[in-house]
C-alpha cells in the first residue's frame, strides 16, 4: 500500500488492473485500517477516474457472493447517497411501488454511511432478515415480486470498510460503487447521482453495459428526483432536463421530504407513506421516482402511462401488499 499511496500523493492515477488489485487486497484484509483510511481520503481530495472506478468494480464483482434469481427482467432503484440531504427513504419506497405494479425488483442496499437511515436500516426496522441464501432470495422475488440484498453480505470489501466509512461520515468512492455492483445483475437500472460529473461517469459506464438505464440528478444536488428543482435525466438514448411539474405534477419544498432523525423515525415515515397516509409532497416524490423506474424498462408507452401505474400501485394498496408479503416470508 505504501507504494500505491506515494503514487497517489504525487497526483498520479491508477490503471484499471492496479485499482482492481488494491480493492481485492482490501477485501482480503491485507491492509490495516490506517492504510485503508489514507487510501479512501485521496479520493475525497480529487476526482476518481473512469479506469479506477472500473477496476474497483471489477474487484467487487470478482469477490462477491454470486446471486442467480433465475429471471432476466429485474430492476434496481438506487442512489449513490452522499448528497447530504437526509431525505426519507425515497428509493426504497419506490422499489415497493414498482414491485406492486408488477415489475420484479432486485434491490441492493446498505446501511447509511453519510445519512441517518440507508435502505438496510429501514428494511431492518420493517422486520426484514438479511441473508445471502440464494434460495431465500428467489422465494421472495417469486412470491412478493421483490428481494433485498444487504451489500456487506455479498461484498467482503464493503464489510471491511464499513466502520471506516461510518467514522469518516462523508461521501467516499464507495458511494459511487454501490449502484454498479448489484450481485443479481439486474436487467434495468434507475441510478440517482449527487453531481453532474458523476452523471457523466455513470453514463459512460452504463452505456458500455449495453443494458437499458436511466440516470437522474436533481439540479439542486439530490441523488434522486426531489421535485424541489429541475432534474437531469440521462438514458441510453440521450439526456434532457425535466421539470417538477412534468415529473410529479408539482414543486415541493426541501423541508417536505426530510427524513427522520433516527432509523426508527425513518421506518415510521416509510410505513405511513406505503399505507397511503403520506403527505402530498412525500407521495409526489415517491411516485415520480417509481414512475421513472417503470418507464426505464421500456414496458410503458410513455412516462405518463408509467406514472398512472405507480399511482395505482400506491393508492390501491398493491405496494403495501408487496411489503407485507415480503415480511411474512422472513
Amino acid at each position: 500500500m505504501k507504494n500505491i499511496l506515494q503514487k497517489l500523493f504525487t497526483y498520479k492515477t491508477l490503471d484499471r488492473s492496479t485499482a482492481r488489485e488494491v480493492l481485492i487486497n482490501i477485501g482480503r484484509g491485507i491492509y490495516n485500517e490506517h492504510e485503508i483510511t489514507s487510501f479512501m481520503t485521496v479520493y475525497l481530495m480529487r476526482s476518481i477516474t473512469i479506469e479506477e472506478l472500473q477496476g474497483f468494480r471489477d474487484a467487487l464483482m470478482e469477490l462477491c457472493v454470486p446471486v442467480d434469481l433465475d429471471r432476466k427482467d429485474t430492476i434496481d432503484i438506487v442512489g449513490t447517497g452522499g448528497d447530504g440531504k437526509n431525505t426519507f427513504n425515497i428509493s426504497t419506497l419506490a422499489c415497493f411501488i414498482v414491485a406492486g405494479a408488477g415489475q420484479p425488483v432486485a434491490k441492493h442496499g446498505n446501511y447509511g454511511a453519510t445519512s441517518i437511515s440507508g435502505s438496510s436500516n429501514v428494511m431492518e426496522q420493517l422486520g426484514y432478515k438479511f441473508s445471502n441464501d440464494n434460495d431465500k432470495l428467489k422465494r421472495e422475488i417469486e412470491a412478493a415480486g421483490i428481494t433485498f440484498m444487504h451489500a456487506p453480505l455479498f461484498h467482503p470489501a464493503l464489510k471491511a470498510v464499513a466502520p471506516i466509512r461510518k467514522n469518516l461520515g462523508v461521501r467516499t468512492f464507495f458511494n459511487m460503487l454501490g449502484p454498479m455492483v448489484n450481485p443479481a445483475d439486474p436487467a434495468y437500472q434507475l441510478v440517482g447521482v449527487y453531481s453532474q460529473e458523476m452523471g457523466r461517469i455513470y453514463n459512460y459506464l452504463l452505456q458500455a453495459s449495453g443494458k437499458p438505464f436511466t440516470i437522474i440528478h436533481s439540479l439542486d444536488g439530490y441523488d434522486e428526483i426531489s421535485l424541489t428543482n429541475d432534474t437531469k435525466v440521462i438514458t441510453q438514448n440521450g439526456e434532457k432536463i425535466m421539470t417538477p411539474e412534468q415529473l410529479g405534477k408539482r414543486l415541493v419544498l426541501e423541508q417536505d421530504i426530510r427524513g427522520g432523525d433516527t432509523p426508527e423515525a425513518a421506518a415510521q415515515i416509510f410505513r405511513r407513506i406505503i399505507k397511503g397516509e403520506g403527505t402530498w409532497a412525500q407521495n409526489a416524490v415517491v411516485l415520480a421516482n417509481a414512475s421513472m423506474a417503470l418507464h426505464c424498462t421500456g414496458k410503458y408507452k410513455n412516462y405518463e402511462t408509467a406514472y398512472l401505474a405507480a399511482v395505482d400501485s400506491l393508492e390501491t394498496g398493491k405496494a403495501l401488499n408487496t411489503l407485507n408479503k415480503l415480511i411474512e416470508l422472513q
